[in-house]
């Protein structure tokens, strides 16, 4: 064991009292670096069987500081699974979100896919050590559609291997809306080959958003051991649920709260 090895690790302690969360962050020297509180809704916690499977998320240019800090509220008050955001925003949620079950998720290449691999790359790295632990790629699709399958296949493995190497996963967003099944096809085996660890549907940015058909097909192709998330245009709980249905893992929205507030009143209502 070296010297770095010995050194104790910054470290949290968490309290809490009747939907009030108390983080405190130490540093090495068990000195006092930042405290946060939060506000936490139990009386939701644990009855949404969908919540934990649900990236909420805020994607767009004019968010501001008020809306990333009310999109992480929301995610601790309802329990979803992960918040997705702009790499700028990594950094503030992960330290919003600090002692709790909420992951920080954040995408790259966002949302064209068409820009350098060494730049998906830096991206990716810069977004892990801020504090992300699922990053949210964007396939480079010119190139798919042109058949240069190699340069395809060497952006996704350079952005896997840059998270995996910080304990991070990656979903390869393939764009459905803008290909041919075969393209479908040939963009999920890429994926799986150059070892992401999801595959999803769409950025919500393009023609169109997730279909039943394709996360499907998605899940047909990539088989069990790769996740499928189907993100774009899924705005209630029957749409969740067809989305799960047809294979689907991990839903990304922005209509987390209302998807799940139809959940818990269909069971309340038996």
């Amino acid at each position: 064991m070296n010297e770095e090895d010995k050194v104790p690790q910054s470290y949290e302690k968490v309290s809490g009292y009747k939907g009030k969360q108390i983080t405190t962050v130490f540093n090495q020297k068990g000195q006092i670096k930042r405290v946060f509180a939060q506000e936490v809704n139990p009386e939701r916690e644990g009855q949404s069987e969908l919540a934990k499977m649900i990236d909420h998320t805020l994607l767009k240019a004019d968010a501001t500081v008020g809306q990333i800090d009310k999109l992480c509220q929301e995610a601790l008050d309802y329990g979803f699974g992960a918040v997705c955001v702009n790499g700028y925003w990594v950094k503030h949620c992960k330290q919003v979100l600090a002692g709790s079950q909420v992951k920080t998720a954040a995408v790259v290449g966002f949302p064209l896919g068409a820009m350098a691999s060494k730049a998906k790359v830096s991206e990716t790295k810069r977004a892990v050590k801020h504090g992300a632990v699922e990053i949210d790629m964007v396939m480079n699709i010119g190139e798919l559609r042109a058949g240069n399958l190699a340069a395809v296949a060497r952006d996704v493995q350079g952005v896997v291997q840059a998270a995996h190497a910080g304990e991070a996963i990656v979903k390869v967003i393939i764009e459905t809306c803008l290909l041919t099944d075969d393209e479908k096809v040939t963009a999920c085996l890429l994926a799986k080959e150059a070892g992401a660890d999801f595959v999803k549907t769409s950025t919500g940015f393009s023609n169109a958003g997730a279909t039943v058909e394709d996360v499907a097909l998605m899940r047909s192709i990539v088989g069990p051991d790769v996740g499928v998330k189907a993100a774009g245009g899924i705005r209630s709980y029957e749409d969740a649920l067809r989305m799960i249905e047809a294979g689907a893992n991990r839903i990304g929205a922005s209509s987390g709260i209302q998807i799940v507030e139809e959940e818990l009143r269909r069971k309340a209502a038996g």
